[in-house]
């Protein structure tokens, strides 16, 4: 759908030089948006050139949508010097180029470069928003960075900020990445008991978790439960799952479950296609492992899924 807006937005901005429309600066930043949200920071870099050959400067929305296609390419650096253009340009960078990139270095794994940044923010005189907490928030739990997490939810409970069901589900997935799944736990019973809305994604972090960590029986109980809240398990779900047993070289069990997912609905990936066959890695005797996994295709092919990584192997 992203990829058919894109071309969409590409042929309507070609196509005004045809019918004499001169593009205005609103219409170039809005196609460097486009390329931004896909990380096309070269396309975008054409079209703020483009802008400028137009005979217009610049402004903060331009310049943000220059900082969020190197962002989303996984160029912190080139986005902070997009950011040292900016200012020597007598463009003040606002709220969200910060955001930005602190979101950057967060992705790329650099926490401290995403904390000064954050700071920085404040520096320049700019409260930070619930997005710039959890932009930082997310990469702190990355890494299981727990203190520091536990701190960003405290300072948005001092500044009046409620805390959502996406700030508490980066905290559980710290506690997970730290290894702390006693504080895991305590934190998902008081979610549940209603400290705020569960969803989906609060039941896939801890059993992504677990499963991680090889512990098979947590994951099951976890599943078993979800069942009984009547929650249904997503890709995301099954793959963790499937990816536990996985890990133990138990191919028959993720065949039983990869059938399971496939028959309960379940749209499957490429990525759960991968987790099951690489349970079959480390088999001494693939012949049985083939057949059984012939016979699953068969019944993927019946049930009108679309095949992807398991016909690579057949």
């Amino acid at each position: 759908m992203q990829t058919r807006n894109l071309q969409k937005a590409e042929k309507i901005f070609f196509s005004m030089a045809t019918v004499k429309c001169i593009p205005n600066i609103c219409t170039y930043t809005a196609l460097m948006q486009a390329y931004a949200k896909k990380g096309l920071c070269i396309k975008a870099e054409e079209v703020f050139e483009a802008l400028q050959a137009a005979g217009y400067d610049p402004d903060v929305y331009s310049y943000n949508a220059l900082l969020e296609a190197y962002s989303r390419a996984g160029f912190p650096f080139a986005a902070v010097e997009v950011l040292n253009t900016m200012q020597q340009m007598n463009c003040e960078p606002d709220r969200a180029s910060f955001d930005i990139l602190i979101d950057a270095f967060g992705q790329a794994g650099l926490v401290d470069d995403a904390k000064r940044w954050f700071y920085q923010m404040k520096t320049a005189g700019f409260t930070p928003t619930l997005r710039s907490h959890m932009v930082l928030l997310c990469a702190l739990s990355k890494v299981g960075r727990v203190e520091e997490a536990e701190g960003i939810v405290l300072e948005l409970q001092r500044a009046g900020i409620k805390p959502d069901t996406f700030v508490f589900n980066s905290l559980l997935h710290a506690y997970g990445n730290a290894g702390k799944y006693t504080q895991m736990d305590e934190l998902f019973k008081v979610m549940e008991q209603g400290l705020c809305k569960t969803d989906i994604s609060t039941y896939n972090t801890v059993v992504n978790s677990y499963a991680k960590a090889g512990y098979i029986d947590k994951v099951e109980e976890i599943f078993t439960h979800m069942a009984r809240q009547k929650i249904s398990p997503d890709v995301c779900t099954w793959t963790s799952l499937i990816g536990a047993y996985a890990k133990k070289g138990q191919y028959k069990r993720c065949i039983s479950l990869y059938r399971d997912m496939i028959f309960s609905g379940c749209r499957r990936d490429e990525v759960v296609d991968k987790v099951l066959l690489s349970s079959f890695s480390k088999l001494e005797d693939a012949e049985d492992a083939l057949e059984e996994l012939d016979t699953l295709y068969k019944e993927v092919l019946k049930s009108n899924a679309n095949p992807t990584a398991l016909s690579l192997t057949l």
